[in-house]
């Protein structure tokens, strides 16, 4: 019986240290400081009593054997904590709240803006709002319960740790493959979108397009080189800056030339309604543009890992959540109200060929001079510094923090107990640099493989956002979070309530969604308008 109170308090001391040591702030990541802090508590006595002034016990017991292996156990894990991989993890635990804003910002805003409006031609005024709020508002209910997850369970650096205590083993792996495969697309998306803007800026078909995705590429392996969210977080000011900025010059220049138009801005044709000849799969496809926009759960872990206040992440989604409601619905009603059913997707493209090479990058001289008043320049003016790529850096910033990602989830998964997951020395950084350029790589063959923009962004909301964002949040709050019977007081019952409906709306999204998907494909297809896979063919792409 001795024997077993002693017992029982030493795992009551483990416990109290464990927890005294994930409420301090910053964290070293050492299992040696819960040994030392939980040398502190007090174990109690063979009586259960607990004397408070009596001596301090380490966690092996009483035994001279215990405390000799605890003793071998100290030094293995001072050698693995201290020196230069001590000073490795401490660097991964430098992101405040204001930089986890802006990571999630870099992670979520720059493709989705870009199809909003697209989104509002096929679902109409009111509809594509209501959306946007909607979905929003859910999109920060979920990352909430995502947070709180974290908060629990410490130990959760990346999604698939979170769908582990849900599903085991079997939800693990599946969670990480989803993890992976989806980051990695979302690179694709960004080598698309960059390989348009190339195209855009040179004006020039003879060029190969394959050559402006290899630029493109490059570009997101160099930007994707950072290993830390604390240092890309520098990056993703300027990416900020750049979304912003062309977004005011796409609605100034799209109202500027419905303005000018015959008719004026009473002439445009947008509808309040989805127009009649709209189908179910189209406004669905559309529905996942929305959808896609708020996806930034997917990544919440993994940048909550480098949190030195994790609490602070309500902070956070709550920022996010805002500035996201508030710049796709401005974005999606203005440019459709300006552009009408003629709004293209990335909407950049609907202000015109020199807006448009305005936001991707300079134009020519010819251009400047054969513009429209008040664009136009005459031949003894300079091109301004307005005109060099505003929307440039979005694209690759923006795409290539899902490569950073992605590599760090490899990397700590495949050596999580190495000096070269820290990226410190140069196995390290040989290893990084790899892993980034395989991941550019399999990106980049893979937007050349699926030429569709929309199409494609339907695809991955519907089979992966679906459950980031909806029905494995809901879970998490049944499973891990839900204190008591669904149906114990009010509070319970409304939460359930909630988190049915969320679950529903992760299920028919991956459903219909995947269905609209498909169905656009075959429709592009059979119409003819789908370049070939790894076309050479620059027409194909603007």
């Amino acid at each position: 019986m001795a024997a077993t109170a002693e017992r029982r308090g030493s795992l009551n001391s483990v416990r109290r240290a464990s927890q005294a040591y994930w409420s301090s702030e910053p964290r070293s990541g050492s299992w040696s400081n819960i040994r030392r802090a939980s040398a502190g508590f007090a174990a109690p006595n063979a009586a259960g009593g607990g004397d408070p002034n009596g001596p301090r016990r380490s966690l092996a017991g009483s035994s001279g054997r215990g405390e000799k292996e605890d003793s071998e156990k100290e030094g293995v894990d001072e050698e693995y904590a201290g020196g230069d991989i001590r000073e490795g993890e401490e660097k991964y635990h430098r992101l405040g709240w204001k930089k986890l804003t802006v990571c999630l910002i870099v992670e979520a805003i720059a493709l989705g803006s870009l199809s909003i409006p697209g989104a509002f031609a096929v679902l109409g005024m009111v509809p594509g709002v209501i959306l946007c709020v909607g979905l929003g508002l859910v999109a920060i209910y979920t990352s909430y319960v995502v947070g709180q997850v974290r908060m629990r369970h410490p130990h959760v650096a990346h999604y698939a740790d979170a769908v582990q205590l849900i599903w085991g083993k079997f939800g693990y792996e599946l969670a990480g493959a989803m993890f992976a495969i989806f980051l990695i697309l979302i690179t694709g998306s960004h080598v698309l979108t960059g390989t348009i803007a190339w195209i855009r800026i040179v004006d020039d078909t003879a060029v190969c397009a394959l050559v402006w995705g290899v630029i493109s590429a490059i570009i997101l392996f160099i930007v994707a080189l950072p290993p830390t969210f604390a240092e890309f977080a520098i990056l993703g000011y300027i990416d900020f800056v750049s979304i912003i900025l062309a977004i005011l010059i796409t609605i100034i220049a799209t109202g500027v030339k419905a303005g000018q138009a015959p008719g004026g801005l009473s002439a445009v044709d947008w509808s309040v309604w989805p127009p009649p000849s709209t189908t179910f799969y189209q406004a669905f496809l559309s529905t996942t543009n929305i959808i896609f926009a708020y996806s930034f759960a997917v990544c919440q872990y993994s940048f909550m890992a480098e949190m030195h206040t994790p609490k602070d992440y309500v902070k956070s989604i709550w920022a996010l959540g805002l500035i996201e409601m508030l710049i796709y619905t401005l974005t999606g009603a203005l440019v459709y109200a300006f552009v009408g059913s003629s709004v293209q997707s990335p909407a950049l493209l609907s202000a015109g060929p020199l807006v448009s090479r305005v936001a991707f990058g300079k134009p020519s001289l010819k251009t400047l001079l054969q513009a429209p008043p008040p664009i136009k320049l005459s031949t003894n003016q300079n091109p301004p510094c307005l005109f060099l790529g505003i929307a440039l850096p979005v694209i690759f910033i923006s795409g290539s923090i899902n490569s950073t990602v992605v590599g760090r989830y490899i990397l700590n998964r495949a050596l999580p107990r190495s000096e070269i997951r820290l990226i410190h020395t140069k196995a390290g950084w040989l290893t990084w640099l790899a892993l980034i350029a395989t991941i550019t790589l399999v990106a980049w063959v893979i937007a050349e493989a699926i030429p569709f923009f929309s199409a494609l962004l339907g695809i991955i909301s519907s089979l992966f956002i679906s459950g980031f964002t909806f029905y494995f949040p809901a879970l998490f709050w049944f499973q891990l979070i839900k204190e008591g019977k669904w149906y114990a007081g009010w509070k319970n019952i409304c939460l359930s309530v909630v988190n049915a409906v969320v679950f529903c709306i992760g299920l028919i999204t991956l459903g219909c969604g995947t269905y609209a998907s498909v169905e656009d494909i075959i429709s592009q297809y059979a119409s003819g308008s789908v370049r070939g896979s790894f076309s050479c063919d620059a027409s194909g792409y603007s």
